[in-house]
């Protein structure tokens, strides 16, 4: 059984639930209280079908993936690339992360594993990088991961192969999330507009984009813009706010949700060209009150799967497919911020809905599936305390 939908953002709080403002594109997300429980102490809530065990604390976590072993390698967003082991609760460190530029919603970001990680021992990472003057973007570096017996590890032949263009002011709207296409050949990352609008549709520039690589940065000949320069040819689809998750489901087909202006939080399948027409359309309007046209005022740009008004400020996302949950199967299990919830988006064909909404207590940052098919949360960082690595297990 799915429990309905909540709706508990306010309208007073848009400017929190998107982390930014219409006069400020430097502001931080603001964080927002949340409950605290001994690490190892599983967590119950009637009506949940999950119960919550803590696990471990990180400073401003960001991004985590599971190593073959089963371990966890956990981004802090002041720079720190951690190795924790779920075993033994213990942490440590990864040296030879690229120098990031800590400040707003920059720092270090996400973290993926090359597909053939196994023999290759790839790490991918994405993170905010100081430019000339007072300007920043986004960049992807990889690097060859080692380990120890102390439970570290280092990066090696660290390599940049990705940067957003141009550079600019600012602190806000990097996104740079990563996944593999389900082949193994192809690194798509979700790339903001920077707060800065127009890029979204400028071909001349990646920002507001989804790009498509080859996994060594290369760009791939039969992308849909391909021969129109070397920026364009990068570009898979253009139009994009500030998308924080993406993820391919079991047919194949790639999905995200990108935060929206003052609401219109949206999901999208992300089909090969197409145009998702920010900041010409949104859901949302602007922070100062102008309106912006909704999306069947254009037909010729794609309409969200699904949006929220109010808003939950999305980030973090999985694509449910272990077997705890079933009810979860071929769900979006998306991070709320603002919400402080975990929300459950069900897909039907190329539309989707809320399903359901559980309440955390705090800012979830991150979302993501371990190998036994429980899921684990991140939570950012909590009233200048940690963020927690929380594991969901079937309550009951």
């Amino acid at each position: 059984m799915r429990i309905a939908p909540l709706t508990t953002c306010l309208a007073l709080v848009l400017v929190a639930c998107n982390g930014t403002a219409a006069t400020a594109d430097s502001a931080p997300e603001t964080d927002q209280p949340a409950q605290t429980a001994q690490a190892g102490t599983a967590e119950r809530s009637p009506g949940k079908p999950f119960t919550a065990t803590p696990f471990a604390e990180f400073d401003e976590p960001w991004a985590m993936t599971f190593l073959p072993d089963g371990r966890l390698l956990v981004t802090e967003k002041t720079g720190q690339l951690k190795l924790f082991d779920i075993a033994s609760k213990k942490t440590g460190d990864v040296s030879g992360v690229p120098e990031v530029d800590h400040g707003g919603q920059g720092g270090l970001g996400d973290v993926v594993l090359h597909p053939q990680f196994a023999s290759n021992g790839l790490v991918y990472l994405s993170y905010a990088e100081a430019g000339d003057g007072d300007t920043r973007g986004g960049a992807v570096a990889r690097g060859k991961l080692t380990l120890d017996a102390s439970g570290a590890g280092a990066l090696s032949e660290v390599k940049v192969i990705w940067r957003q263009v141009p550079k600019v002011s600012g602190r806000g709207h990097y996104s740079h999330r990563m996944v593999f296409s389900p082949d193994g050949k192809s690194l798509f990352i979700s790339s903001g507009e920077r707060q800065k609008f127009d890029p979204a549709q400028d071909m001349k520039s990646n920002l507001g984009k989804i790009v498509r690589l080859n996994d060594d940065g290369s760009v791939p000949t039969d992308n849909p813009f391909a021969g129109q320069g070397e920026i364009a040819s990068q570009v898979w689809t253009l139009g994009h706010r500030n998308v924080l998750g993406i993820a391919f489901d079991a047919q194949g087909r790639l999905w995200e949700h990108e935060m929206g202006p003052a609401g219109g939080d949206e999901v999208n399948l992300v089909v090969r060209g197409d145009n998702y027409g920010y900041p010409i359309v949104s859901n949302g309007d602007h922070y100062d009150g102008r309106p912006i046209p909704d999306h069947d005022t254009r037909p010729e740009f794609h309409a969200p799967a699904t949006s929220w008004n109010p808003v939950i400020s999305p980030a973090g996302l999985v694509i449910y497919s272990g077997d705890l949950f079933p009810d979860w199967k071929g769900d979006l299990l998306i991070g709320g911020l603002s919400s402080q919830a975990l929300i459950d988006v069900q897909v039907n064909g190329d539309s989707a809905r809320e399903a359901a909404r559980y309440e955390m207590g705090a800012r979830i940052r991150e979302v993501e599936q371990g190998p036994d098919g429980a899921v684990w949360l991140l939570e950012d960082e909590r009233n200048g305390g940690g963020g927690r690595l929380l594991k969901l297990m079937p309550a009951g």
